[in-house]
C-alpha cells in the first residue's frame, strides 16, 4: 500500500489494499476468538450481512482494483490464482492456492511460473473457467482505460512495458501461454520468488472475454466467486450481492460464505457507522465495517463498556509510520543530524497523538514487527520511551551546531493521525528538548502528496507512511531504498534517493529466492543495513480496532490485511 492516495484506496479495500490499512506484531484479534465470537452457537449459513463503509468500493473491476490477498468485499466475487490463508494473525500471512492447485511452481532461476487450475471452476453462468479467461483478465488490466491496478505485471511480464491491451492489441501477451484449458504459464524478465503473492491481486481474475463491456464491466462483473453483483449504484456507493449457485464449495477451501445476501453501503460518516455498530439495533446487529476505526474518544468508551469490548476485533496490518529526509536538503545531508533526530524523537508522545497505546505501537524498525516480512529487531539509535536528548545534542554538536538548529517540518492537514498536525507537534515538542526548533509546515493533502511525491520539490523533512502490497519486505523495501525506482517525473517514493549498488544487488539476490522463508530472514538484514544511514525515522505501527454487531460471528482477522474477513463471516 502506498502514500498518497494509491495507499489510501489500498488501506480502505484491505485493506489494502487496502489499506488501511489499509497493517503491528505478529498477532490475530486479542478481543476474540474466531470459534466463539458472537455467539455460542456454531456459524450457519443464511441471513444478510451489513456492511458500513466510509469509502465506496469503486472501480468494482478487477483490472481497476488495487488489493492483494483477494481484498475482502472484492474477493467475494472475485477469485485469483492464489489468495490468502484465511487464518487469525501471522497464519493469515501466507499466500495459499485458490483458482490454482498450488502456488505455482517456478523454474529454477524463478523467471518462469506455472500454475495449473482446478478442476469443475465455473463463472456464475454456469460456463467452465479457462486458462484463456486468467489470461484475457490480465491483459485487460493494461488497457489505458481500465488503469489503476498494482503495476508490477507491467513491470514482471516480459513485453509488459510496452502492451497496451486487448483492446488495441488483439495479439495479446506472448509472455503468458495457455497450452491447455487448465494451464497457465509465465515468462518473467528476471527472477520474482514472490509471485505467489503476486498472483493474489484481482488482476490474476478470470473474465470471459465474450461478457467483456470494458469500462462497463465493474456494473456486472462475472462472477467466479461464491457471490456475484445483483446491484451496483453510485460507482459502488451501495453494491448488493447474492450467492453464485455455480460457486463450488469443493474447489474453494478459504471461503466460507455463510451469509446468502451481502449489503454493502457506503459514502457514510465514520461517526455514524460507529454509533449504529455500538447500538447494533435491528438489521445493524448483523453489521460489519471494513474501513472505519474508532477514535481515541470513541475506543474509551467502548473499554468502559463490557458488552461493547467484547464486539470489538483488533487487527494489524503491515504499515509503519515515520519521519523521512531528503539528504539533497542541508542540514539533513548530513548524517549526524539525522541520527541526532533518530535519538530526539519521543515515540511516547507520539504514540499518544496518534490515538494511545491501543491504536499504535512503537516502531525502531523500517518493516513491520511480523515474521513475514522477516522483522528483525534493531534500535540503532536508542532514544528510549521519551527521546535522548543529551545524544541528540552531542551529535549536533559534532555537526557543528553546538547551540542548535533550526529545521522545518511539512505534514498534511488531515485529521488522520498518521502525518497529521497532532503528530508534526509530538515531533516538535520532542525535538525542542534537544535544542531543535521545528518550523511546522502543513499543507492540504493534495499539496502534500504532490510536494512529498516530488523529486524536484521533495521537502527536507516530512511525516510519511508506507503499507505493503502483500505481506513481505520485498514490496516494503524496494520502492522505498532501491536506487533504480527513483522517478524523476512523476510520483517518486524513493525519498533519501538512496541508490546504493550493494542494497540494490541484495533486493535482486533476495527476489530469486522461492524459499519465502528464507526471503523473509534477508530482507530483515537489509532493513537493518539500510537503517544504519538514517533515512528514515520509524515512528509506529497502526493498530486497527473496529466494532462488529452483536449478530455476527465468526470473527477471523488476519495479519495480511489487518480488517474483520469478510468471507469468513456468518449472521445470527
Amino acid at each position: 500500500m502506498r502514500q498518497s492516495s494509491v495507499i489510501a484506496r489500498r488501506v480502505a479495500a484491505a485493506s489494502v489494499s487496502l489499506v488501511v490499512a489499509a497493517g503491528a506484531a505478529a498477532c490475530g484479534p486479542k478481543d476474540n476468538d474466531a470459534k466463539s465470537s458472537g455467539g455460542d452457537s456454531q456459524p450457519h449459513k443464511g441471513g444478510t450481512l451489513t456492511v458500513l463503509n466510509s469509502n465506496p468500493q469503486s472501480d468494482f473491476d478487477p483490472a481497476r482494483l488495487y488489493t492483494s490477498g483477494g481484498g475482502n468485499v472484492p474477493s467475494l466475487v472475485f477469485r485469483t490464482l492464489t489468495t490468502r490463508n484465511r487464518e487469525n494473525g501471522a497464519a493469515g500471512a501466507e499466500v495459499v492456492p485458490d483458482l490454482a492447485t498450488d502456488t505455482g511452481r517456478p523454474s529454477e532461476n524463478a523467471t518462469v511460473w506455472t500454475y495449473t487450475l482446478k478442476k469443475g471452476l465455473k463463472f456464475e453462468d454456469g460456463t467452465p473457467i479457462t486458462s484463456a479467461d486468467v489470461k484475457y483478465g490480465i491483459e485487460r488490466s493494461f488497457a489505458a482505460e481500465l488503469s489503476g491496478g498494482a503495476p508490477y505485471l507491467r513491470d514482471w511480464l516480459i513485453g509488459g512495458a510496452d502492451y497496451q491491451g486487448p483492446y488495441k492489441d488483439k495479439k495479446g501477451l506472448d509472455s503468458i501461454e495457455t497450452p491447455d484449458a487448465l494451464t497457465i504459464v509465465f515468462h518473467l524478465n528476471k527472477p520474482e520468488g514472490e509471485f505467489p503473492y503476486l498472483a493474489t491481486q484481482t488482476q490474476f481474475t478470470p473474465v470471459p472475454k465474450a461478457k467483456d463491456t470494458g469500462t462497463k464491466y465493474e456494473e456486472h462483473p462475472v462472477s467466479s466467486g461464491p457471490y456475484k453483483v445483483v446491484k451496483n449504484e453510485n460507482d459502488g456507493e451501495r453494491l448488493t450481492l447474492e450467492r453464485n449457485t455455480h460457486w463450488s464449495a469443493s474447489t474453494d477451501a478459504e471461503r466460507k460464505a455463510y451469509p446468502d445476501t451481502i449489503d454493502v453501503r457506503s459514502g457514510l460518516d465514520s461517526s455514524v457507522i460507529n454509533q449504529r455498530l455500538s447500538s447494533s439495533q435491528g438489521a445493524d446487529a448483523t453489521t460489519v465495517t471494513t474501513d472505519t476505526n474508532l477514535g481515541p474518544a470513541e475506543l474509551a468508551k467502548v473499554t468502559g463498556d463490557k458488552a461493547l469490548a467484547s464486539r470489538v476485533g483488533t487487527g494489524h496490518f503491515g504499515y509503519t509510520n515515520y519521519l523521512a529526509f531528503n539528504p539533497k536538503v542541508k542540514p539533513f545531508d548530513d548524517p549526524k543530524v539525522r541520527q541526532a533526530i533518530s535519538y530526539a524523537i519521543d515515540r511516547s508522545s507520539v504514540i499518544n497523538a496518534a490515538g494511545g497505546s491501543s491504536l499504535a505501537e512503537p516502531a525502531t524498525t523500517y518493516l513491520p514487527n511480523q515474521k513475514s516480512f522477516g522483522y528483525t529487531p534493531y534500535d540503532l539509535f536508542p532514544a528510549g520511551a521519551s527521546g535522548n536528548a543529551a545524544k541528540a545534542r552531542e551529535l549536533l554538536a559534532q555537526a557543528g551546531h553546538k547551540n542548535g538548529l533550526t529545521i522545518t517540518l511539512t505534514h498534511s492537514n488531515s485529521k488522520d493521525f498518521e502525518t497529521s498536525p497532532e503528530i508534526a507537534t509530538a515531533v516538535q515538542d520532542a525535538l525542542k528538548k534537544a535544542g531543535i526548533t521545528v518550523k511546522l509546515q502543513g499543507l492540504e493533502e493534495n499539496d502534500y502528496s504532490d510536494k512529498i511525491h516530488s523529486a524536484k520539490n521533495e521537502p527536507g523533512f516530512f511525516l510519511a507512511h508506507w503499507g505493503a502490497d502483500w505481506p513481505s519486505g520485498g514490496p516494503f523495501l524496494a520502492p522505498i531504498f532501491d536506487g533504480r525506482q527513483i522517478v524523476k517525473d512523476g510520483a517518486n517514493f524513493n525519498s533519501g534517493f538512496l541508490d546504493d549498488k550493494s542494497v540494490n544487488d541484495e533486493i535482486d539476490a533476495i527476489n530469486k529466492l522461492t524459499d519465502l522463508d528464507e526471503a523473509a530472514k534477508r530482507w530483515g538484514a537489509l532493513d537493518k543495513k539500510i537503517g544504519e544511514q538514517a533515512l528514515t525515522v520509524p515512528l509506529f505501527h497502526p493498530v486497527y480496532k473496529r466494532l462488529y454487531g452483536e449478530g455476527v460471528k465468526n470473527i477471523v482477522i488476519s495479519d495480511w490485511t489487518g480488517v474483520l474477513d469478510i468471507s469468513q463471516v456468518a449472521v445470527k
